[in-house]
C-alpha cells in the first residue's frame, strides 16, 4: 500500500509539473498550424534572439570551462590561506537571486557608474548591449563546471600525477596526459550543465538587455515580449526552441551521469 501510494504520488507529482506543462507548449505552439508556426520561429526577430542566446551561452561555457578546470586543479592540489571561502564564493550564484546579480551588473557597469561612463565614453558599451548579456550568464552559470570537477577530483587523489611526475613528466604533460583523461566525462557533464542553464536564463539577462528587438533580446526574453503582447501560438512555438535544448541536455545528462557511473565503479 504504502509503495502504491508513493508511485502514486510521484506519477502525479511529474504529470502536474512535467508532462502537463509540455503537452500545453506543444499543443498551443501549433494551435494556428504549421505555417504560423514555421513564421514564428523564422521571423528576423527570433533568429537574433538564437543567435544572441547561443553566443552568450557559448562564450559562457568556455570562460566558466577554464575557471572550472583552473579552480578545481587548484583546489584539489594545494592548499593555501583562504581555500574554504573560495568553495564558498564558486557557490554564489546559487544562492544570489539572477535579478539581484543582474541590477550589481547595471550599478556597476551602467551609465550612472564611474566605471560604466569611462568604458562608455572609450566606445565600450556593456550594459543594454551584448557584453552585458554575455557577462550576466557567465555569472549565473561559473559554478556547474567547478562544482562538478571537485569532488570527482578529490575523489580520485592524484596519486597518477604523482607517478607521473616521478617519470619526470612536466606540468603541462601531467594537465593533459594525466589529469584530463581521468576526468572528461566530468567536464563534459558541467558543461552540459553550464550550456543547459545558460540558454534558459532569464533573471539576470532581463536586468543587463534593455529589451532591445533584434538587438538584446534572447529566446526568453523574446517569448516574453511575445506573450505579453498577445501573441501566445508565436510565444509558445519560439518556446519549443528552449523545450528541444531542455530535452537534448537531459538526454545528455543522463549519459554522461552512465558513463560517469560507470568510471568510478567498472565492472
Amino acid at each position: 500500500m504504502i509503495r502504491r501510494l508513493l508511485i502514486a504520488i510521484t506519477v502525479l507529482f511529474l504529470t502536474v509539473f512535467l508532462i502537463l506543462p509540455i503537452v500545453v507548449v506543444i499543443v498551443s505552439a501549433f494551435a494556428q498550424g504549421m505555417a504560423t508556426y514555421w513564421a514564428a520561429i523564422t521571423e528576423p526577430e527570433a533568429l537574433d534572439a538564437l543567435q544572441l542566446t547561443l553566443t552568450a551561452a557559448g562564450v559562457a561555457v568556455i570562460c566558466n570551462t577554464i575557471f572550472g578546470l583552473a579552480a578545481a586543479w587548484m583546489i584539489t592540489n594545494y592548499a593555501f590561506r583562504g581555500k574554504n571561502l573560495l568553495i564558498t564564493l564558486i557557490d554564489l550564484p546559487f544562492t544570489v537571486s539572477p535579478v539581484i546579480s543582474g541590477l550589481i551588473f547595471v550599478l556597476l557597469f551602467g551609465g550612472r557608474s564611474g566605471i560604466g561612463r569611462w568604458l562608455i565614453d572609450h566606445g565600450f558599451k556593456i550594459i543594454f548591449a551584448t557584453p552585458g548579456i554575455i557577462l550576466a550568464t557567465c555569472f549565473v552559470t561559473f559554478p556547474f563546471v567547478a562544482r562538478e570537477l571537485i569532488p570527482l577530483m578529490q575523489s580520485q587523489g592524484n596519486q597518477e600525477e604523482e607517478a607521473a611526475y616521478m617519470l619526470g613528466a612536466n606540468g603541462w604533460q601531467l594537465f593533459w596526459r594525466v589529469t584530463v583523461p581521468k576526468i572528461k566525462w566530468g567536464i563534459l557533464y558541467g558543461v552540459v550543465l553550464a550550456a543547459g542553464r545558460a540558454v534558459g536564463e532569464f533573471g539576470a539577462v532581463s536586468v543587463v538587455s534593455g529589451h532591445i528587438r533584434g538587438v538584446t533580446n534572447t529566446l526568453p526574453l523574446h517569448i516574453e515580449i511575445l506573450y505579453n503582447e498577445y501573441q501566445f501560438s508565436a510565444a509558445f512555438a519560439v518556446a519549443t526552441i528552449l523545450l528541444v535544448f531542455a530535452i537534448v541536455t537531459l538526454v545528455l545528462k543522463r549519459y554522461l551521469e552512465y558513463r560517469i557511473e560507470r568510471k568510478v565503479t567498472p565492472s
